[in-house]
Formats: C-alpha cells, sequence, structure tokens
C-alpha cells in the first residue's frame, strides 16, 4: 500500500515527505508548466530530498518517446519512472523500455482491456482515472475492481494499480479497498486524510481534562 503525491510543487512535496509516508511523486506536462520550473530541475531537487520513484512523463512519437525515456532514465537512474500515454506507440515504448529494466508507469488508464496491454508490455504501473471515469458515467472504482481481479486471474504481479485522478479522501480508500497497490494524491487530499470531525473533538475533550489535571 503506497502513496503518491501527484504534484510538481517541490516545497510541497518536501513537507509531505518529511512525514515518511510519502513512496514516490507522479508528475505530468501539466502540472510541470503551472510549477513554472524546467522538469529535470524539478527531478533532481526530488531526488536530493530522498525520493526515489518519480514518474517522468514524455510525450511524441514512439521515436521522440523512447528516446526521452531512454535519456531521462540513463540521467535519473532507478529513481526514475519514465509514464508513457496508453496508445500504441506509448506501449511499445512500454515494451522496449522494460526489457532494459526501466520501469514505466502507462497512464490515461479508462478500459481493462488497457491494463491488460499495458501488463503484457510490462509495465510497473497501470494509471486509471478514477475521476475522470466518474465524470462520464460510469464508475471509476468499478474499473479498479476489475482490473486487479483480471490480474489476480492471471496472476499478474508485476504490474501495480495505480489509482490516479482522485478528487477526495473516501476515493483513497476505496482504492485500496478496491485492489490499487498505489494512489497518486495532491498535497490538498493528503492533508484532509488527517482530518475527521470525531478526532477533534477527542482532542478538545482530552486538551480540556488536562488542564483540570494541572490546576
Amino acid at each position: 500500500m503506497k502513496i503518491f503525491l501527484d504534484t510538481a510543487d517541490t516545497a510541497a512535496i518536501e513537507k509531505a515527505y518529511a512525514t515518511g509516508i510519502i513512496d514516490g511523486v507522479t508528475t505530468n506536462p501539466t502540472l510541470i508548466r503551472k510549477s513554472g520550473r524546467d522538469p529535470e530541475e524539478v527531478y533532481q531537487q526530488l531526488i536530493d530530498y530522498g525520493i526515489n520513484d518519480i514518474s517522468m512523463e514524455v510525450v511524441g512519437d514512439y521515436n521522440i518517446m523512447f528516446e526521452e525515456g531512454t535519456r531521462l532514465s540513463r540521467k535519473f537512474g532507478k529513481a526514475c519512472t519514465i509514464k508513457v500515454p496508453c496508445t500504441p506507440d506509448g506501449l511499445r515504448v512500454c515494451r522496449e523500455l522494460s526489457r532494459s529494466l526501466v520501469n514505466v508507469n502507462v497512464t490515461l488508464i479508462f478500459s481493462p482491456a488497457q491494463a491488460i496491454l499495458a501488463a503484457k508490455c510490462g509495465a510497473k504501473y497501470v494509471s486509471p482515472f478514477v475521476g475522470r471515469v466518474d465524470d462520464n458515467s460510469f464508475v471509476g472504482m468499478d474499473l479498479i475492481e476489475q482490473i486487479s481481479d483480471i490480474y489476480t486471474i492471471q496472476n499478474v504481479h508485476k504490474t501495480e494499480i495505480l489509482s490516479a485522478s482522485i478528487r477526495d479522501v473516501k476515493s483513497v480508500s476505496d482504492s485500496f479497498a478496491s485492489g490499487a497497490h498505489v494512489v497518486t494524491i495532491p498535497p490538498s487530499i493528503l492533508e484532509k486524510m488527517y482530518n475527521h470531525v470525531l478526532t477533534d473533538k477527542g482532542l478538545y475533550l482530552f486538551d480540556m481534562d488536562w488542564a483540570q489535571v494541572k490546576r
């Protein structure tokens, strides 16, 4: 059971990583653009923090993605997980890189069939987009369960299900309950995972009782 942060905000990542509960980071071109920074500077800073699993997305046709994925994996080593889309070119890149023992995260998964193809190509992770599936009139958690059932029946052990596009705390626990191995979430969702009204009430009562003890 692993928790990744889905962001390129290095300050937020450093703060969360210091808790000891963050196992990796996922990024994409949109997140990098929002950070306003050079992607490779961000990757190196995260490695300097000690993070050893960073999804680095590549885009383009097969040749461009393969060359860029190869270059990034050589530059950043074992901390680098190359992120490719679930397209014919992306899956071809996944197959070739995985043969060279490079970890690959196949993203934009919206069906069990796509997850099957990604596993066949040697993906380390498949990333079903739970929130976007929910937006399109079918249930994201059902997709996680279907992929998990298939992988279990077929004894797929190398490929892990990475639940992505998470928009609330409940989806984190539901993802793990549905068979996800990893959940990637924005820092705002991580902060909310700590909170519960009954915890707040309990702390308040403890503080009141301790104040009386000291008096």
